[in-house]
């Protein structure tokens, strides 16, 4: 997966010390709520369409273009599902990351899957309840984009004194 210019530029500085960054998923549903999947070609796992939020840009903007950079397909947004600091995470090379991870529900509207680029393995719909082994914070989000909700979803912090 190639790593943003911007990210690069900030590695010069930081090294591989823990960066805290936004990204972006989604969460994309068929008509028969079935889950757009795509394979990483870095480690070969299904997860939902999604990346780093660019300088600039705004998060559901990254949420359409994410899904077109790595499936070809056009969705459109149709709601903030979560947001959710993840735990930090180390890359193979030693890079240290925390995402905040904003993910939206989308739908499909046009397009067939194109696997040609670097960014995906294999794109798939599958039903929810034959899901392909992946990570927690995963499923985690997939299954708050599928709840009949307006508000998403967010951890509460315990009050302060």
């Amino acid at each position: 997966m190639p790593v943003p210019d911007f990210i690069v530029e900030l590695r010069r500085h930081v090294g591989h010390g823990l960066l805290p960054l936004t990204g972006v998923t989604a969460v994309v549903l068929g008509d028969d709520d079935d889950v757009l999947l795509h394979q990483r070609p870095d480690d070969g796992r299904w997860c939902t369409p999604g990346g780093i939020l660019e300088p600039g840009e705004q998060p559901a903007v990254t949420a359409v273009r994410e899904v077109w950079e790595e499936t070809g397909l056009t969705v459109e947004v149709e709601r903030l599902t979560s947001v959710v600091a993840q735990e930090p995470y180390t890359y193979p090379n030693g890079d240290v990351v925390q995402m905040l991870d904003i993910a939206f529900r989308c739908r499909y509207v046009s397009g067939e899957p194109d696997v040609s680029g670097d960014e995906t393995l294999d794109v798939r719909w599958f039903p929810v309840d034959g899901l392909p082994e992946m990570p927690r914070r995963i499923l985690d989000r997939i299954a708050w984009a599928r709840e009949d909700r307006t508000e998403p979803y967010f951890h509460l912090a315990a009050s302060l004194p």
